[in-house]
């Protein structure tokens, strides 16, 4: 195994800190009390269990962050698809930020945490080694399942208008490097650092020839703070999920420079969590909880569903903005501004959480997870001889089968199930690929980066 304790806690917080994001990344530990939205009707009916289907146990904890990744989780609780497998007493709780909710499961439920709920990829791994935890502490983690693909963006604010910013960064490029040199230093803001959506502004500075670590700046922000900062001029840019990017638009403070699906189509997003020890003990409650989570996001990806579930999103106990905010990327597209043309291919751009044209959003393949291990080497978030290691690691907290044996008893058919745990080579928008049989290749192709 990696010597992973190289990388402690206390060196994790430090690099936050230094990026002047330290308070904001610890700000709400103690998280906050779980506020949900008013039942609508036509809630799923439930199954007959039996011995072999009847959860050890009807409750548990889940923590979410109100962007779209978490739609899974909240329809389940609205809709009544935990209820349907026996699942009666799942709490779905709002996490002040991702701090918080790593605080919180750290402590469990029982204590007035969590069990689980929504992640950033490699959370759940940082998490397992612990390495972003109190003194170290090793609190052992499952992936059970894929929440969502998509549905993340990189806005920029509009006083950079004109200048470029797109996609492809390379004609920007002296522009924003040229701020450093000025004493003003492009400030691009992701969530929680090491993780997706830091992973996902650092890919696309990096494809353009501009190193994240010394040409600009990357603070940390809670989601539901994009707003506020963007509007002060605290912030250059910001990487998170929807609805934050789309009302930066709406509200007319910025204009998206690029959708994650552009990035990387059809990309790994966020993903279902939970603490080892809760699964080890409520094997039957953990599959029946992921049959609700399937039920939920196929729900989701119908289109007929979408108002709806704009609709309860966001209401106060979840996300706590105006419908129409959640309503227009999920159902018409994105308005990027800046002159560049709207997005309207909502069924390949925007966020799907059943099924994409790569075949299961829901399965979480263990090639994804090796793609994340991967790109924290590339940063030096990880020691090199993580990779050397990965496949053990890999094995020991992705746990597919579960979803595989949730997935048969909710009749999923054979043919929506993956019969490998890759999804094969992934192509990216400026052209490298990451070939899971071999990450080295792909780091060897990289010419920024820290390995």
């Amino acid at each position: 195994m990696s010597d992973f304790s190289k990388f402690s806690r206390r060196k994790f917080i430090c690099v936050a800190v230094a990026s002047g994001a330290g308070a904001v990344l610890l700000k709400g530990c103690v998280g906050n009390p779980p506020d949900t939205a008013s039942k609508p009707a036509q809630e799923a009916a439930p199954v007959s269990l039996t011995p072999e289907t009847t959860p050890e146990t009807t409750r548990i904890k889940l923590g979410f962050i109100p962007i779209v990744e978490a739609a899974p989780l909240i329809i389940a609780k609205e809709k009544g698809f935990f209820a349907k497998y026996g699942m009666t007493e799942v709490e779905v709780s709002k996490q002040a930020n991702w701090g918080a909710a790593r605080d919180n499961v750290e402590i469990g439920s029982a204590a007035g945490g969590i069990d689980g709920g929504q992640w950033q990829m490699p959370m759940p791994y940082l998490i397992s080694e612990g390495l972003i935890t109190k003194n170290n502490v090793k609190i052992p983690m499952y992936v059970l399942a894929q929440l969502n693909t998509q549905g993340n963006g990189i806005a920029i604010a509009n006083k950079h208008q004109g200048k470029g910013i797109g996609l492809d960064l390379k004609g920007a490029k002296d522009y924003i490097i040229g701020l450093k040199q000025a004493g003003t230093p492009f400030k691009a803001a992701q969530t929680f650092p090491r993780v997706n959506q830091d992973f996902w502004i650092r890919y696309w500075f990096a494809a353009a020839g501009i190193d994240p670590d010394k040409d600009v700046n990357i603070l940390t922000v809670p989601a539901a703070q994009t707003v506020a900062n963007m509007k002060t001029g605290t912030m250059d840019g910001f990487s998170t999920g929807d609805p934050w990017p789309y009302r930066i638009v709406t509200d007319n403070i910025g204009f998206m420079a690029a959708l994650t699906s552009e990035i990387w189509p059809f990309h790994p997003e966020e993903y279902l969590a939970i603490r080892a020890d809760w699964v080890d003990k409520n094997p039957k409650a953990t599959k029946a909880l992921l049959k609700g989570i399937i039920d939920a996001q196929q729900w989701c990806d119908k289109t007929e569903n979408k108002q709806e579930m704009a609709k309860i999103l966001s209401a106060a106990g979840y996300f706590n903005v105006p419908v129409a905010v959640l309503q227009e990327p999920l159902t018409v597209g994105y308005k990027m501004g800046d002159g560049k043309a709207d997005i309207k291919d909502v069924a390949k751009q925007g966020v799907l959480y059943w099924k994409d044209p790569r075949g299961s959003v829901s399965y979480p393949y263990k090639s994804h997870d090796l793609w994340f291990l991967t790109e924290s080497v590339r940063w030096g978030f990880l020691p090199k001889d993580t990779l050397t290691n990965a496949k053990a690691l890999i094995d020991r907290v992705n746990r597919e089968d579960l979803w595989k044996e949730a997935a048969k008893e909710a009749g999923i058919a054979e043919a929506d199930i993956p019969s490998s745990t890759s999804r094969g080579v992934e192509k990216f928008f400026d052209g490298k690929e990451f070939d899971p049989e071999n990450p080295q290749a792909y780091l060897d192709s990289l010419e920024i980066k820290k390995a």
